[in-house]
């Protein structure tokens, strides 16, 4: 019988040969996963027995990642916003950079406005879940071309107990909102599009590339597909002075604004940088 701290030298080496570079941590979450403990409990522990059962089940999960799969859906949970949320290979998994909407859309807001929202390409749900959790009064529709992604979507939302103020839709960015009465009633648009050009696809990261669902990922030659029949649906829906507000891939600012500039009913333009300086968000508001 090994000990926890040997089950993590162990498994670290194993991984970092793989081409791992966070080998030692991932071990570690790994092994926290199998045993249902926190890191702390693990680190106070490390010269505790791992039991042959346990040890069976941490080898299969460490299999799964020296294949490359990423630790996310190993695990089957992913921090967003200080949040804990349910990701399977049906989404994709959320990112840092994409808080920045959260972010954006709180700077906008005023305290305890009942805003109206819509989350185009919800995924996990990450964006709704996060807002609905932040603004009480919200009302929040957000749609998603895969039935299985909006199944993961609507376990975050019961799991955040916001259910009750998201309706998820199935359908093609705006196409299940058109036969609701919200045209011209939204306040905010948020959306986490895809933006990969499909010619970057087999230059991804293995975990990405082999892993997440394409469709989450790649959304055309260009990579701003996606982002174009966004920009010509949204006036459609938002109010006066309602905003738009889109990730967007590196390099991708320049050509957006002048789509954004080029749609009459936009005033305002505003591009938001990550904490990596990425111009990482798009702004839009409604004249």
């Amino acid at each position: 019988m090994v000990t926890l701290t040997e089950a993590i030298n162990s498994t670290s080496k194993k991984l970092s040969a793989a081409g791992i570079i966070n080998h030692r941590l991932d071990a570690e979450v790994l092994l926290c996963n199998t045993i249902a403990k926190d890191r702390a409990w693990l680190l106070a522990n490390l010269r505790e027995p791992l039991s042959d059962e346990h040890r069976w089940v941490f080898e299969r999960t460490v299999e799964r990642r020296v294949q490359r799969e990423p630790l996310q859906y190993i695990t089957g949970n992913q921090e967003f916003w200080g949040l804990d949320f349910t990701v399977t290979r049906d989404v994709l998994i959320p990112r840092p950079e994409t808080e920045l909407i959260i972010e954006t859309v709180l700077a906008l807001q005023k305290k305890d406005q009942a805003l109206s929202i819509i989350d185009l390409c919800t995924g996990s749900g990450c964006i709704a879940v996060s807002l609905a959790k932040e603004l009480h009064s919200a009302r929040i529709f957000a749609t998603d071309k895969s039935g299985k992604a909006l199944d993961v979507a609507r376990e975050n939302a019961r799991r955040h107990g916001v259910s009750d103020r998201i309706r998820f839709l199935e359908g093609d960015l705006f196409g299940p909102l058109n036969e609701l009465d919200i045209h011209n009633k939204v306040d905010i648009i948020v959306s986490n599009p895809p933006y990969i050009p499909s010619g970057d696809y087999s230059t991804l990261q293995v975990e990405v590339r082999d892993y997440e669902p394409i469709m989450a990922l790649i959304a055309g030659p260009d990579g701003t597909e996606i982002h174009q029949r966004i920009l010509d649906e949204a006036p459609s829906f938002l109010k006066s002075k309602g905003h738009l507000i889109v990730e967007m891939g590196l390099g991708q600012h320049g050509e957006l604004e002048k789509r954004v500039r080029n749609i009459g009913a936009f005033a305002v333009l505003t591009a938001l940088k990550d904490l990596a300086g990425i111009e990482r968000v798009i702004v839009a508001k409604i004249k």
